[in-house]
Order: structure tokens, then sequence, then C-alpha cells
């Protein structure tokens, strides 16, 4: 595209929207750009009265962001969500959420002050009454409305600004469809142009916090509408798998007995509608996803292109992914080389890790490997798949963070792609979540992994950082040593030497040391 109709298109754009508190999208906010919804408790602002927080300026980032996104105030992702909103909630200790009437991760109790610390566990190891119920807790979220958020059904623009309001109600589970999708769809420039180098939850540094915070907030919301408050998400421990174990009618769904595309009736996954799958349409009509259903879930896992996914990942891939040092290198995005965000996303070979998009490896090769709904970005977490899978990929990245146990600054504070910063907010989530933030240990944010608790498992893990530090300043102790002992060896000759100066006489009266005794007495030593 020339430089002049990038030019052109930044006039003619229509910038567009995302997940929205139900308080918050009326004219009145919108028109004042404040989301400081009242608490219930005490009717005040963000529970200011009961000082859980307060409504305060947004402060946005001001660090530079990387070359691939070459516009600037054309999408209104772009420092999210200032488009909308410049003042927020800031909540105070321990307290979070739109109005501050929750509490963060890892917190509960009345004042937020009692620490919880929930267990994720492997699907295959929950007995069956366990299993059945985060099965119907699915389908309780895909026919049960949120009661907190709405979706946007037009952009900025087309709300003039926000004095034209357009939402609409959405449940639970396509709630998170929908985010996922706003997330990482394309940025609309008007007419027929799209620019679809950008993602906001993708082929960057911010792709495994941003997807632990959709976890969280996904496990946070079932826990709402169940009452169940130590519900947890299972995961699927997909190493070395030879097929897709969890599609059975008796887990995620089974293959229809004449449609391979489609999953069988015995499952009630058949029945569900899935949104948000017709990415080139939206575009075409520049337009947002409304979230009206586009048809089942398809799946037909194994029959799809081997040339880009021969099968699904092995153990020895995974351990190779964890040994690599660097969370993120060069270009930060899908093009970079020994990172192990990009080696675990799968746009490097996970034997080498160098980059090379025409194959999809670890995360990516699960999506490709299930050839359906979940093999297309924007549109992949409709297949209830999504939640186990990203689940274990959260596990992988939590065993690096505990392997390698990085400072935060090893989070890239500036030139990563745009949304990806370390201080850059998350798109679309409100509350405010910045990237740096999720950063760190998975126990700090109140849940942990079933089989990394194992003794084994946690000292071996306990181990691996000191063994990594001494294989890297194992060459230096060796430099170390062998000019420690030069030195030494130097400064014995030089003791020695003053010692026989010391002993001897003037040349007229002194002999010669010619006799064997006296060469005996010299005593050549070397610490080399």
């Amino acid at each position: 595209m020339s430089l002049f109709a990038m030019g052109f298109l930044l006039v003619i754009l229509q910038p567009s929207s995302g997940q929205f508190p139900r308080a918050c999208v009326n004219t009145q906010s919108l028109l004042r750009k404040e989301c400081c919804p009242p608490w219930d408790r005490d009717g005040s602002p963000c529970g200011e009265l009961s000082h859980r927080g307060s409504c305060q300026n947004i402060l946005l980032s001001q660090a530079p962001l990387g070359p691939q996104f070459p516009f600037s105030g054309v999408d209104d992702r772009e420092d999210w969500p200032s488009v909308f909103y410049n003042r927020t909630c800031k909540c105070e200790g321990n307290f979070m959420g739109f109005n501050c009437g929750e509490c963060k991760f890892g917190f509960s109790g009345h004042n937020c002050t009692e620490r919880r610390l929930r267990i994720r566990r492997n699907i295959f190891q929950l007995t069956t009454s366990e299993k059945d119920k985060f099965l119907a807790y699915l389908n309780l979220a895909k026919s049960t409305l949120s009661q907190d958020y709405v979706i946007a059904t037009g952009t900025y623009s087309q709300m003039n600004n926000g004095s034209k309001p357009m939402f609409r109600n959405i449940n639970v589970y396509d709630l998170f469809v929908w985010m996922h999708y706003y997330a990482s769809r394309d940025t609309l420039l008007g007419g027929s142009n799209v620019w679809r180098d950008i993602d906001f939850a993708h082929e960057a540094p911010g792709f495994l916090p941003w997807h632990r915070v959709f976890l969280l907030m996904w496990e946070r919301e079932i826990q709402k509408i169940t009452g169940d408050e130590n519900f947890t998400v299972p995961y699927w421990d997909w190493r070395d798998a030879e097929n897709c174990v969890v599609c059975t009618d008796e887990y995620m769904g089974g293959r229809h007995p004449t449609n391979p595309n489609l999953l069988s009736p015995a499952s009630f996954f058949s029945s569900w509608k899935v949104i948000c799958t017709r990415s080139e349409e939206y575009n075409s009509q520049q337009a947002l996803c409304n979230a009206t259903s586009e048809g089942p879930i398809l799946r037909n896992p194994g029959n799809n292109d081997k040339s880009r996914t021969p099968r699904l990942p092995s153990s020895a891939e995974v351990e190779f992914c964890l040994s690599l040092t660097h969370y993120e290198s060069g270009s930060m995005d899908k093009m970079a080389n020994y990172s192990f965000r990009n080696t675990l996303e799968g746009f490097a070979d996970p034997r080498t890790g160098i980059s090379n998009i025409s194959q999809s490896g670890l995360h990516n090769a699960l999506h490709i490997y299930m050839n359906g709904s979940m093999s297309q970005v924007q549109g992949s977490a409709n297949d209830p798949v999504f939640v186990i899978h990203h689940a274990f990929v959260d596990s992988i990245f939590e065993r690096w963070l505990r392997r390698h146990r990085p400072m935060l600054e090893v989070y890239p504070a500036a030139n990563a792609p745009i949304g990806h910063n370390r201080e850059n907010y998350m798109v679309p989530f409100i509350p405010l979540y910045r990237n740096g933030e999720f950063f760190k240990p998975s126990r700090e944010l109140g849940y942990d992994y079933e089989y990394l608790q194992e003794s084994a498992e946690s000292f071996h893990e306990f181990l691996i950082p000191y063994l990594e530090q001494a294989r890297q300043i194992w060459p230096w102790l060796v430099g170390a040593a062998v000019i420690g002992g030069i030195i030494t060896a130097l400064l014995t000759g030089l003791i020695l030497a003053c010692r026989k100066k010391r002993r001897g006489t003037s040349s007229e009266i002194q002999p010669l040391l010619t006799e064997s005794e006296d060469y005996n007495n010299i005593s050549y030593q070397s610490n080399f």
C-alpha cells in the first residue's frame, strides 16, 4: 500500500469498538468518556465510600511501538480503552472489577484478604461426576446471558461518537468467543481495505499473558453463574497423543457418523452455533461481528494439511521449548528466533527455535490439527476444546516461569507490536489489565496445575535454574582457574628466587651447587 493511499485512508477510516460493562454503555457514560459504575453495596462510584477504589484518569503507556502497524488513530483498539473512556475505576488493595466489586485473582472474603489457591486438573483425572459437571457448566454458559457485559454492534463513528449507543446482549460463553475475535480481527480502513498484520492477542509478547487473563476471567464468570467458587478449567495434556483423545461423546464430542466435519448428535455440543467465523464478510462490509449464529461447530481432527502439521506435538518438543532462555527476541513477532513465546505459540520450529511460518508447531499445531472452527484464529474459541487446550499451553508457560525465574524487566517494555508492550492495557478487557501484570507465577494469581504440584516435577524445576546458571558460567570458571594457576605458578617462582637470593653470598665465597644432593633440595610446584 502506497504512502499516499495510507494517508487517504486515514481520512475515511471507521474505528471499531470492544467489550463493555453493561453499566457503561449509556449515552451519558460514552459522552463523558467515563466508566466508573457504582458498587451496589454502598452506591458510590467504584465503591469509594467503602475505600475500595476511586474514579481516576487512565494513564497510558508512551513507550514506542514496533513497525508492524504503520497507522495512528485508525483503530479503536489503539491505546485501549481511550477511544471510549479516559476515566475508569482504579481499585485499592486486593479489590478488582470494573466497579471494584470483586477480589483480585487469588483472593477472596468480604474484604478480599483471604488467599485462595485453586488447582487445574487433567481432564482425564476428573471423576465421571466432575467431568459431567464441567460439560454441564459449558452448556450453561452457552445458554445464560451475561449480566455484566454486552458487545458493540457498531463502530465508534457509527455510534456518532457515543451519542447513539449500539450494543446487544450475549451469552457468557459467546462473550469470550467475541472478545477473542475482537482482539485478533483485522483493522478496517474504509472501502474494501483492511490491515491484516495486527493482532492484540497473538504473534507477539502478549500472547501468553493475554490468554492467561482470558482463562482467569472465563473461570470467574463460570464461578459466578454456577455459584461454584471452586471451579477451575481442566487441561488436556496433548503431548505425544496419537489422535484427538478428547474428541469422544464422553468428553468434547465425537465425530458425526455420516458427516466427518460435524460433531456426533450424541454430544450436546452438536447443537451449539458458532459466531464470528466470517472474517472476510465482515471486512468487505467494514463491519464488526455482531454475534449472529453462523452454523454448527466444525471439526474433523487429523484430516488436516499434513505438510503443515504432520502430527500432534511431542514431549521432546515441549522440553526443547522450555530450554529456551529468552522469552522474546528480535522483531518480537512471528519472525522471532530462539524466542520461547514464538516457539510455544507455534511460529518457530520446536526442534530448533528458528522461525518457520510455513509450519505450525506446539500451540498452533493443535488448532490446525482440529481442522475446523478451531483452525481459524478469530473464531477459534467457538470450539470448547479451545479452553482445555489453552489451559495446557498456560501450564507450559508456567513451567518456563518457574524454571527461568525471569524478572519483570524480561518482558519487553518497548518496540513490541502494537498493544504488546509491558505497560499496554490488554484489548478488550474492562477492568483494565496490563501485559506485565500477568508475567508472574500462577500461584500469585491464585491457581496451580495438578501435575506441577508433584514433588519430582517441582524438585526438577527447582534445580534447573541453578544448573542452567552453572552451565552459563562454566567457561568463566574454567578461564578463572587457568589464569589463577598461571599467576600462582609465577608467584611461586618469584618467591623461590627471592629465597635463593637471600640464602646466597658473593660469588667469591659461595660454591656452585653442582652436587646431586643440593638439586634434591629444590622443589618445583605448579597449580596449573
